[in-house]
């Protein structure tokens, strides 16, 4: 994967281009606040945390570069951690491309990371890099799912719809990120895999190469903040790590 004689470099890329429909109109969701600070600071910091991560790419919305560059700038990381903002482009594949565009020759390991996860602790980080450095060529967190999963023939909205599965729960992960990968392995699948061809996150178009992906533990509080509901989860844990942890 690297040159051994160098030391293995992890960059991080965080798309952040999309509008967020599913919390209502405004704001991009990357940048509604949680605590008072937007949730794409969070999702910046929460790589930074990791000492592994030595350089972000924020992809930001392709009029809103400047914006987002301006507001990164207002809460700066620690010296140690290098950030770039690019504009993204219209799709998620697309935004993620370009971020991978920007990593220098120099990186080996890259995570792809959301920026609606903003609370993803640092332990989780570390364990994605730690399996892409041990050799793995894409490696997703995940967790055990709670509830039982049906699958349906789908009808339209508000239609009921018939039950045509019960899949073996045991058997199922619901993924999470960081996404770590071997950088080469993630531009050759973004380079070959169309949009669409049943990939819906960057692993799936790993395995669409043949490639293998392996699963480590994610956390509970790596949770996507999509829904109203999901941003007051997400206040409370903030709230209960500024108590405790001394969290920012």
């Amino acid at each position: 994967m690297s040159d051994p004689s160098r030391p293995v470099r992890t960059a991080a890329v965080i798309p952040a281009a999309g509008r967020g429909v599913r919390l209502g109109p405004g704001t991009p969701k990357a940048l509604r606040t949680l605590g008072g600070t937007p949730m794409l600071v969070h999702a910046v910091r929460a790589m930074a945390a990791s000492r592994a991560v030595s350089l972000i790419v924020v992809v930001a919305p392709p009029d809103g570069a400047a914006e987002v560059g301006r507001l990164l700038h207002e809460h700066p990381l620690a010296e140690r951690t290098e950030l770039e903002v690019v504009p993204g482009g219209e799709t998620r594949q697309e935004s993620v491309q370009l971020g991978l565009a920007a990593l220098p020759d120099t990186i080996d390991v890259v995570l792809v990371h959301d920026a609606a996860r903003p609370l993803v602790p640092v332990d989780t980080v570390d364990t994605v890099v730690a399996a892409v450095r041990a050799g793995a060529p894409a490696v997703v967190p995940a967790l055990p799912l709670a509830d039982t999963v049906k699958q349906v023939d789908p009808q339209p909205q508000g239609t009921p719809e018939p039950v045509v599965g019960t899949p073996e729960r045991a058997l199922l992960r619901a993924v999470q990120t960081p996404q770590g990968f071997d950088l080469a392995t993630l531009r050759k699948a973004h380079d070959t895999v169309v949009e669409g061809e049943g990939a819906t996150d960057d692993a799936g178009l790993v395995e669409q190469l043949g490639s293998p992906v392996v699963v480590v533990p994610g956390h509970e509080e790596a949770f996507k903040v999509t829904r109203p509901l999901d941003l007051v989860l997400a206040e409370a844990v903030l709230a209960r790590r500024r108590a405790t942890d001394g969290y920012v």
